[in-house]
Order: structure tokens, then sequence, then C-alpha cells
């Protein structure tokens, strides 16, 4: 869950805060799995370099990928970023003894760090500090010019524009920024149950996580926490009443958000929070 919640919160702000429609987060997130174990289990090189090795390559591609595809909008940024997601899901599974084909990578196991085995209990303090670090570096970039800017870009980019912003440039890093994020989560991931495979890193997942942030609330770091932590439990309270009917339940609450409640379970919370207040005495 607490990945989820990472992955939830970069996503957050590229879709909700910068209003960029991409699919490719868990593709992201994927690059940095793989990478990492590739790196380190198929090549044989130390955990830190290849921790490094792997980050540098999120960041590379996702920055490659940002170039052209931030020219778009809409749709057809969405069509972009979905065709590289789909790219990366043929590569992973057609990749051989180097992804593993189909059955993905197992056997492997996290190496101790500064003497230090991280695992159980000390490696969950480990996905705390990455939601943390995460929370804390995005909100401190919502709060900034930055942040303002890809608000500004997000509800005109014409008109940002001619307030002296750089569109393009703010696109790429945001797109650059919160891909590597991903990938991140996607490193962290890859050492939770030591096996990585192709279906993780598909469509289903990247809409579940599109699901989370409408459900949520769009643009606000709790409505991510809260879609995130709602959306993943959810299944394991309604698979074993509806089967995959749940998928269908998400839909339809992702329909009503959009409809009647377009500040998510975050405004609803803002909302709750305001009654409880006492008013001021005129």
């Amino acid at each position: 869950m607490l990945i989820w919640i990472a992955l939830a919160l970069s996503y957050n702000f590229l879709f909700g805060t910068a209003g960029q429609v991409a699919f490719s987060h868990f593709a992201f997130a994927g690059v940095g799995a793989y990478g990492v174990v590739i790196l380190s289990t198929k090549l044989g090189l130390p955990f830190g370099i290849a921790f490094i090795g792997a980050m540098a390559l999120c960041a590379l591609i996702a920055f490659i990928v940002a170039v052209p595809s931030t020219r778009l909008e809409g749709f057809y940024l969405a069509l972009a970023t979905l065709a590289f997601a789909q790219l990366f899901t043929v590569l992973i599974n057609e990749g051989g003894d180097l992804t593993g084909g189909t059955g993905g990578i197992a056997g492997y196991s996290l190496p101790s760090i500064f003497g230090l085995q991280l695992r159980g209990p000390w490696y969950t303090v480990v996905l705390v500090l990455l939601v943390a670090g995460t929370l804390l570096l995005l909100n401190r970039l919502d709060n900034s010019s930055f942040g303002r800017a890809c608000r500004a870009i997000r509800e005109n980019p014409a008109v940002a524009a001619a307030m002296g912003i750089n569109v393009r440039r703010t696109k790429v890093i945001t797109f650059t920024l919160t891909s590597t994020l991903a990938g991140l989560a996607g490193i962290a991931y890859a050492y939770t149950d030591n096996v990585i495979n192709p279906p993780v890193f598909g469509l289903e997942n990247v809409f579940l996580l599109l699901f989370m942030i409408i459900v949520g609330g769009m643009g606000r770091p709790l409505g991510a926490v809260v879609g995130a932590i709602l959306l993943y439990l959810a299944p394991f309270f309604l698979e074993p009443i509806v089967g995959h009917g749940y998928l269908v339940i998400f839909g339809i609450l992702v329909v009503l958000a959009i409809l009647y409640q377009p500040a998510g379970l975050a405004g609803l919370i803002d909302r709750g929070l305001g009654l409880l207040r006492p008013r001021s005495q005129s």
C-alpha cells in the first residue's frame, strides 16, 4: 500500500496539479524495477551503482519521452504515453533471459546496506521514508512558484505563456521529475516481494492509479493518499462478494466523483472539518 501511495502522490502532481494526462507512470515504475534488478543481478553491479544507474535510466528515458510528447495536449498526450507504456510491456515480455519474459525475474534479494539487512519491519521503515520524502518534495514544489506555474499551465497554457511562464520547459521538467519518482517507487517495489513480472506494470494498474487520483481529489496530496488507501483496500472486501465486478464499482465511483464531487474525498474531508470548527461569533 505504501508504494501505491508514493505512486499516487507523484501521479497526482503530474495529472492533478500540472494537468498532464499521461498513462506512462507504471511503465516508468517498471523501468526502475527492471533496471535495478537487471543491473544488480544480471550484470553483477554493486547495489549502490545499480540503484543510481536505474534512477539515471528513468530520468533519461522520461526526458526523451517528455520532449516530444509534451508538445501534445489532452487526448493526444494520453495516446502518446499509452503507446510508450505498451511498448515497454512488449519489451519486458519479449526480453528473453534479460527480463525473464512473461514470467519475470525472481530469486534475488536486497543486499545488506552498510551492514544492515533491510527486511521485514526495517524495509517498512524504508517505504515510509519513501512516502514521506515524496510527499515533502512534491508539497514543497506545489507551494512554490513552480507549482503555481504548473497550475497556470493546467488552466490555460496560452495565458500562462503570456504571463512569462516557459510552458514547454515546465511541462518537460514536471513529466521528467514525476516519472523519475515513479521509477524510485518501482525500485522499492522490486524488493518488496523480490519478484517482478510484466502484469504488474500493465494498463489495469495504470487506470487504477488514475481512479485513485480522481476519487481522492485531483491536485491535492491528501486526495492522493486517501484515494490510494481506499482503492487499494477496497478489493480485499469487495472481490469476495462481487468478484472482478469491483472494477465496475470503481468506475461508478469515478463518474460520481466527476459529476457531483470534483474535489473528491479530500473536498468532503475539508467540508467535514469546516463543519466541526466552531463558528466565530459576530
